[in-house]
């Protein structure tokens, strides 16, 4: 089975029961993890399902409700998942404006896609829909961890990853985010860079 996350090197935890709706390959709660450096950390969630678009969501803690941003990136969960295989991702998302934008860098709608330096299409800004928030409470325990949640009548489950993500503030036309290895048990680089230009 492929995982957002195939190289982790941490024991995973599977139940055998297929009735479960929840199946975590590993996770962290709040206990496990000591508090870091005064670094800015948001949480990151990477979801989707086996044959749809991926999404990215940015909340400021596992609980909240409303989501600082999610974006339906412009390619699948498992094209994004061989990307991984590899270890190393860099997700490059670029705006442009006609003239000098006082609008937060991450209200923009629409953004140009490069996945490790290919132009993969467009990810689009959306709000979340019932489905988003039903999947986000089921991981409102996690703090960092990958999985899979079961879908009623609906063989198409969803695929997650789910981590504490640097974020880095270089100007109001740029920010990235850097998912947080603190274990080092992940065996995963993985960064998302958002760029506005004037056009």
């Amino acid at each position: 089975m492929k995982l957002l996350i195939p190289r982790c090197n941490c024991i995973f935890v599977e139940e055998e029961n297929d009735d479960r709706k929840h199946i975590p390959y590993f996770k962290h709660n709040s206990s496990s993890l000591s508090s870091s450096s005064s670094a800015i950390t948001i949480t990151g969630t990477i979801f989707g399902s086996r044959k749809g678009k991926v999404n990215f969501c940015i909340q400021s803690n596992p609980n909240s409700t409303n989501p600082i941003l999610l974006l339906e990136l412009a390619v699948s969960t498992s094209s994004l998942a061989r990307e991984m295989q590899k270890g190393v991702v860099r997700i490059a998302l670029e705006t442009s404006s006609s003239s000098s934008s006082s609008a937060s860098l991450l209200s923009m709608p629409i953004w140009r896609m490069y996945c490790n330096g290919k132009k993969v299409g467009f990810a689009v800004k959306r709000k979340p829909t019932k489905v988003d928030l039903q999947v986000l409470r089921q991981m409102e325990s996690i703090i960092v961890g990958a999985g899979v949640i079961k879908k009623d009548n609906d063989d198409d489950d969803i695929m997650y990853l789910r981590g504490k993500f640097e974020k880095v503030h270089g100007s109001n036309d740029s920010e990235s985010f850097h998912l947080v290895d603190p274990e080092e048990n992940m065996g995963q680089e993985l960064s998302i860079f958002f760029l506005r230009s004037l056009n």
